[in-house]
């Protein structure tokens, strides 16, 4: 007959220790927490007293505006050429960025050798570590003479019939500063939509396979569409991050204030304004103005985030049943 060890008790030191430790844990937790919660309301707080003297002269009229006058005895402004130029410049990210994003998500989690995915896998991540100003300088000395010169006059001698794509061809636009945010909105995409891909049972594929199902079928029947609300929250978070992109779409986009249906002429984005004009503004009205376009810009970058998390939880809740 075997009789079970006493259990040692543990030293009054080490439980003094233990509870200490999970105090400490505890507190620079919390005041991690908090420490965000509080950044955030000193951002919101100062952008909104810094916009406060334009949103008592404009009102609401500053998002239907279409001036931007900074001379001083006019000192007129407006947002809507600036919400005209993010919005055509991020769905035109975001039309180029995804289909090529999920293509590249799914050549390296159902099609590429191990060896090729390690390193294809890698690259696509490290483009999104290139900062925004050297993506901005390769717009302007390499992308921008390849693309005025090749693909801008094609586009106008099939497609010049159509708005978009009348103007006449230069090196600056909205066009580009299109392609400049596809660029940098692909990593995000395909990064998010492999680990959904990866995350699918094989169990699943295989039964498909199993089935008689191709391929592709099983791609699009299992793979795409159980990762569908979690594709959809990796391109709301793409949409974020192309809305809120500043310094390369100002060095590309030609900062033309201005609504015209051609993507060939230069353009101004939110956020592009705000870094182009923000040093150089000349009375407190414009800068108050470009803290208008901030208050517009944060809220719509909370929107957009506040979407996705709504989106990833209710996927959540349907793969696992969970609140």
């Amino acid at each position: 007959m075997s009789t079970l060890p006493a259990t040692e008790r543990i030293p009054a030191t080490r439980r003094l220790r233990d509870r200490l430790g999970d105090r400490l844990l505890l507190g620079l937790t919390l005041a991690a927490s908090v420490a965000v919660v509080a950044l955030m309301i000193a951002i919101v707080y100062k952008v909104l007293q810094g916009a406060n003297p334009a949103f008592d002269k404009f009102g609401f009229s500053f998002l239907w505006s279409s001036d931007w006058d900074a001379n001083i005895q006019k000192n007129l402004f407006g947002a809507l050429p600036g919400l005209y130029g993010t919005a055509v410049t991020s769905a035109m990210a975001l039309i180029i960025a995804v289909p090529l994003a999920i293509a590249i998500a799914l050549f390296l989690s159902e099609l590429a050798p191990r060896g090729v995915r390690g390193i294809v896998g890698s690259l696509v991540e490290l483009l999104a570590a290139i900062p925004s100003v050297v993506l901005g300088l390769w717009g302007i000395l390499v992308m921008a003479p390849f693309v005025s010169t090749h693909v801008e006059p094609w586009l106008h001698r099939w497609f010049g019939f159509i708005p978009l794509f009348s103007g006449k061809p230069g090196s600056s636009g909205l066009f580009m500063a299109g392609l400049i945010l596809a660029i940098m909105v692909v990593p995000i995409i395909a990064s998010i939509c492999r680990e959904l891909f990866l995350s699918v049972p094989r169990e699943l594929e295989e039964g498909a396979i199993a089935l008689g199902s191709t391929r592709w079928e099983m791609v699009r029947g299992v793979i795409l569409s159980s990762s569908r609300p979690g594709i959809a929250a990796a391109i709301v978070l793409g949409l974020g991050r192309a809305i809120g992109e500043a310094i390369a779409v100002t060095q590309v986009i030609g900062a033309g204030w201005s609504i015209q249906s051609s993507l060939f002429v230069p353009g101004d984005t939110l956020a592009s304004r705000i870094a182009g004009q923000f040093q150089g503004a000349e009375s407190n009205l414009q800068r108050a103005s470009l803290f208008y376009l901030a208050a517009i810009l944060l809220v719509i970058g909370l929107l957009t985030n506040l979407a996705a998390q709504i989106i990833v939880r209710r996927f959540e809740y349907h793969r696992t049943g969970a609140d």
